[in-house]
């Protein structure tokens, strides 16, 4: 599941048998709101996005609206990049950031499983994407206990 050119991709459930503890800060650190998504425009600029990510043993997803320009943007180029945000200006709670491609989800089964673990009821309309890991790191400021592995990268 890679596109030409990109490192290989692995599934958050891959990623996290890899590396639990970083995995765990991460899905800990993106849930605590707001997460923000990185993608490409068609012209080669960056687009951000506010983002609700659903983590499941196997999986990360993000569901949004079929017109989204963050869904045609994944659609078309699928590089992403994924930060969680920080409550102040200390960067409280350490941060943590991870890129990879995202493949639109077309399986019905697995669209109502991420459902049920969602924060929220997605509507029928939206449709999925599960973003794959290329990369993951993490950083933090003294407040908090980092994994012992601060970065992965599927290129290791």
């Amino acid at each position: 599941m890679t596109r030409s050119g990109s490192p290989r991709a692995f599934t958050w459930g891959e990623f996290a048998s890899a590396e639990p503890d970083l995995a765990s800060f991460g899905a800990d650190r993106l849930t605590a709101a707001p997460a923000y998504l990185g993608t490409i425009r068609r012209a080669g600029t960056p687009r951000v996005h506010p983002v609700t990510p659903i983590f499941t043993p196997e999986g990360f997803y993000l569901y949004m609206e079929p017109t989204s320009p963050k869904a045609r943007d994944l659609e078309e180029r699928g590089f992403y990049a994924v930060h969680s945000g920080v409550p102040d200006n200390a960067g409280t709670g350490g941060e943590f950031s991870v890129s990879g491609t995202g493949v639109p989800v077309d399986d019905h089964e697995l669209w109502a499983a991420v459902a049920e673990a969602a924060s929220y009821t997605p509507a029928n309309r939206y449709i999925l994407f599960e973003l794959l890991v290329c990369e993951a790191r993490c950083h933090g400021y003294g407040d908090v206990p980092l994994p012992a592995n601060k970065r992965w990268s599927s290129n290791a």
